[in-house]
């Protein structure tokens, strides 16, 4: 087993009678029947439905810890600051560390996007490499991360959100629903971050990907032959692709064949 410190990530606690109620109203993922020691992944979005921050909901005896990217935990502590009003919520910043133990592990709690991603772990724990080896595994999983989807400019669907467990369609009201739910309802998927391979360094962030002349998608975070991509699925599945003026091709990751989703397909 691998861990690493994900010094990119921090910890909000989240406590007080109404906690469960006001989360529940405001995060894409069920809190409900969340249970000390399970961890959800979820995220905030804006009304109109775009990512504005995503996390990992972690119950604990009194409530609950919000996994968050450490550049945004003081504005999304704003912002549920913001929401709460009358509720008897406690919300504070909290000094305990994220470290990620994979592809496997015992320690923690079980990364609930994908089984092959390991385990989260909040506290204190042994390192034996940096964060970039963690995100080179999640790329080589075909994972989308914060890197790929930044904030307010991605549906949380275009983000594999509903394949990865981020979505819970069961649960009620939640900000952004509405538009969520009907890019749910309405079939077909144009566009979804799906991993695209190739040969040498990865094309700079936002370079076209082009279908001949046609552009097909927009090359994201990325390690030595292979990166993450935004792709319009009518143009760049099956398709001859280049980027940066080379060859590159969309690569439909394990994890998603196994679950029997066609990359255009919608179902979670």
């Amino acid at each position: 087993m691998t861990v690493a410190p994900l010094t990119s990530r921090a910890v909000i606690e989240v406590g007080g009678p109404d906690w469960r109620s006001f989360l529940q109203g405001l995060l894409t993922q069920d809190v409900e029947t969340l249970k000390p020691g399970e961890a959800r992944f979820g995220a905030l979005l804006t009304p109109q439905g775009r990512l504005l921050y995503d996390l990992f909901i972690v119950g604990t005896d009194d409530g609950c810890l919000l996994d968050v990217e450490a550049a945004h935990r003081d504005s999304l502590l704003q912002r549920l600051t913001m929401y709460r009003l009358r509720a008897k919520v406690e919300l504070a910043a909290s000094d305990l560390k994220v470290f990620a133990e994979f592809p496997g592990g015992s320690a923690g709690v079980v990364d609930p996007r994908l089984p092959e991603l390991g385990r989260r772990i909040y506290g204190l724990a042994t390192a034996d490499a940096d964060e970039g080896a963690y995100e080179a595994h999640r790329l080589a999983l075909g994972v989308p991360g914060p890197a790929d989807w930044g904030s307010e400019a991605t549906y949380p669907i275009e983000a594999d959100f509903d394949l990865l467990n981020g979505i819970d369609f069961k649960k009620g009201c939640f900000v952004g629903q509405e538009t969520t739910s009907r890019m749910k309802r309405r079939g077909q998927i144009k566009s979804r971050m799906l991993p695209i391979v190739f040969d040498g360094p990865p094309p700079p962030p936002g370079t076209e990907i082009l279908s001949g002349e046609l552009r097909a998608g927009e090359v994201l975070s990325g390690i030595e032959g292979r990166a993450m991509a935004l792709v319009r699925l009518d143009r760049a599945l099956g398709a001859a692709l280049t980027a940066d003026g080379r060859p590159v091709r969309v690569e439909t990751p394990g994890w998603l064949e196994r679950a029997g989703h066609p990359p255009g397909d919608n179902a979670a």
